[in-house]
This record gives structure tokens, C-alpha cells and sequence, in this order.
């Protein structure tokens, strides 16, 4: 976790990125691991735990906030930038989460226009397609202190 910790401000209880796997130009592969004792099985619901389908989109949206500070050299990302997520378009959720599963977490850039970038992404958990989303993220800068601003 202190790798993905080294690219955005998230950090627990909202920091639903794990590990990065690999990362290219292209693309971003990180891991989620669902563990019993989340909070958010408090209450989402007692009895028959489900993830929340907003967490397991904003494990999708960290992962491109992650890609795009890990790739970006050219100075598009501010110093101390934080992520702010900007669209959400075509959602689809297909496989619900429960305690113990492992989420895998992919995105890809589509396109760039200045300072907003408009991703794809997919997870998968064991081989089965969980949720897909196109997504736009800018990078805005961030407060003089460090990277604390509002999250993607």
C-alpha cells in the first residue's frame, strides 16, 4: 500500500487501491482485497455484506488517478495535484463483492484535453467482469502543504 501512497492523496479508511500489479503508458493493473472487517459492511448490510457499488467505482477512479501521476512527465500534473473526478458516463455493474474477494482493477487512457484526461475502466474478481465505467479525471494543484485537497 505505501507504493500507491506515493501517487495520491487517498488514504484509510478511503484509500480502495491495495497494489498496482503493472503500468505501461497505456494502462494501470492494481488490486483490491476485500477484507471482512470493512467498515462500510457495518451497515450495507448486516447479515448478507455486499461492497457498496460507489466504492467499487471509486477503486476505478483511484486507479486512474494513480495511472496518471505514474505517466505523466510533461508537466500536466501540477505539483501536489489532487485528483478530482469531473464524469462519470455508462456505469455498469454486473457481480456483487462480498468479504474475501479480490478485486482486480484496470484503466486505460482514451483521450486527453488539456488538463482533463477520460479513462476507461474494468474490474474483474476470479475471471468475472464486476463493474465498467468511462470516467473523466483533472488534476487540479493541490494546497501548498501536500497533496490534501478533495478526492477523485
Amino acid at each position: 500500500m505505501d507504493d500507491v501512497k506515493k501517487y495520491i492523496p487517498h488514504r484509510p479508511p478511503f484509500l480502495f487501491v491495495d497494489e498496482i500489479i503493472s503500468a505501461t503508458e497505456e494502462s494501470l493493473i492494481a488490486q483490491r482485497r476485500i477484507r471482512p472487517d470493512e467498515d462500510f459492511f457495518q451497515g450495507h448490510y448486516p447479515g448478507n455484506p455486499i461492497m457498496p457499488g460507489v466504492l467499487i467505482a471509486e477503486s476505478v477512479f483511484q486507479a486512474g488517478a494513480i495511472h496518471l501521476v505514474n505517466t505523466l512527465s510533461d508537466g500536466a500534473v501540477p505539483p501536489n495535484a489532487v485528483p478530482v473526478l469531473v464524469r462519470i458516463s455508462d456505469a455498469r455493474f454486473r457481480q456483487v463483492i462480498r468479504p474475501g474477494d479480490v478485486l482486480t482493477i484496470e484503466v486505460r487512457l482514451k483521450e486527453r484535453m488539456g488538463k482533463f484526461f477520460f479513462m476507461h475502466g474494468r474490474v474483474t474478481s476470479e475471471g468475472r467482469r464486476v463493474m465498467t465505467v468511462d470516467f473523466g479525471v483533472a488534476m487540479e494543484a493541490g494546497d501548498e502543504e501536500g497533496a490534501s485537497g478533495s478526492p477523485a
